[in-house]
């Protein structure tokens, strides 16, 4: 029985990574489908070096994004701090915090928030601009809680809160994760799964959206409702050596499968090297993305503190990169 758990996400995993490239630009596919868009970006340095595959390799709050069971995994408390320098200006950043309540509760705080700089306003009067500013403004406030149900099989769920604003006009809306972390104990095979952003339709709302009338008075409009960007997630984690604590040096491997609602199934696969627990360098590839290609990264952990550095090159969208910085305590 536990081979077939084993076999039956690889089977997915090697059919997603074996098919043939997405459609052609002019085909019909679901992109652009749903709104909020940015819960897609990843945020994980850890993860954004291993190429996004870190359902099954998630650990502490680094992997909090991918996977909600990641945080089952820390020992004592955590704190994580991360700020990336993204394509065209924008910025976005990771503030969380991770206890263990109980030897098998777990608790978690995770703040996620996108700033995309200044823009100009304009206006069909003013096409150069009003001399007026305001920037887009995304968060992703989740609570998450963690269990342990037995040594192998770890699970986890979060409630976010989202808001975007843009001007004057803004939605909000609570959506959920749920994921799981399983340790088949065969030959350090370790299979993830989540759900991301399970929740009702966003509309948007607020002032920008009211509209003078001919009398003189005003009219609000009345936008249509969007779903947001459902993902599922399933992946596989093997360590190649070292998968013990005792060894110096240690080699793991993972791949996702990752299908949202909104877009073309697409793959991530990244390999991790540590020495002694204190050098760490990692790499991947996003396999059917339309932008995001070959990732670097690594990090260096002393005593209570870890420093990880992540480099993504997005092709015609430029490179990106993040630097985060995490505390055991």
């Amino acid at each position: 029985m536990r081979l077939y758990f084993i076999l039956l996400p690889v089977l997915y995993l090697s059919t997603i990574f074996s098919q043939d490239p997405p459609d052609p630009p002019d085909a019909v596919t679901k992109v652009a489908t749903s709104a909020a868009n940015w819960l897609k970006i990843e945020s994980g340095t850890r993860g954004i070096g291993m190429g996004g595959s870190q359902v099954a390799s998630g650990r502490g709050l680094s992997g909090a994004y991918f996977n909600p069971a990641s945080i089952a995994f820390i020992d004592r408390s955590e704190a994580y701090f991360s700020k990336s320098s993204f394509y065209a200006g924008i910025t976005h950043n990771t503030l969380g915090y991770g206890t263990r309540l109980t030897p098998t509760d777990y608790f978690g705080l995770h703040l996620f928030y996108l700033d995309s700089g200044l823009i100009e306003r304009t206006t069909e009067v003013s096409p150069d601009g009003t001399g007026e500013f305001y920037n887009v403004l995304d968060i992703s406030l989740r609570l998450i809680y963690g269990k342990q149900l037995t040594d192998r099989l770890r699970v986890g769920g979060s409630i976010k809160y989202i808001r975007e604003e843009i001007y004057t006009t803004y939605m909000q809306s609570f959506v959920f994760d749920l994921g799981s972390n399983f340790n088949t104990g065969i030959s350090d095979i370790i299979l993830g799964m989540s759900v991301s952003n399970f929740g009702p339709d966003v509309q948007f709302q607020g002032d920008g959206l009211q509209v003078e009338d001919e009398d003189g008075g005003t009219t609000q409009k009345i936008t249509e409702k969007f779903s947001v960007p459902l993902v599922f997630r399933l992946g596989i984690q093997k360590d190649i050596f070292g998968g013990d604590e005792v060894s110096a040096n240690r080699l793991t491997v993972s791949a996702d499968a990752i299908n949202p609602i909104d877009y073309t199934v697409y793959g991530g696969f990244g390999v991790e090297y540590s020495w002694h627990n204190m050098v760490i360098i990692r790499g991947g590839t996003h396999l059917f993305h339309d932008t995001a290609g070959l990732s670097l990264g690594g990090g260096i952990k002393w005593q209570i503190i870890t420093v990880d550095y992540a480099y993504v090159n997005y092709g015609i969208l430029d490179e990106t990169h993040q630097f985060g910085i995490s505390l055991e305590f």
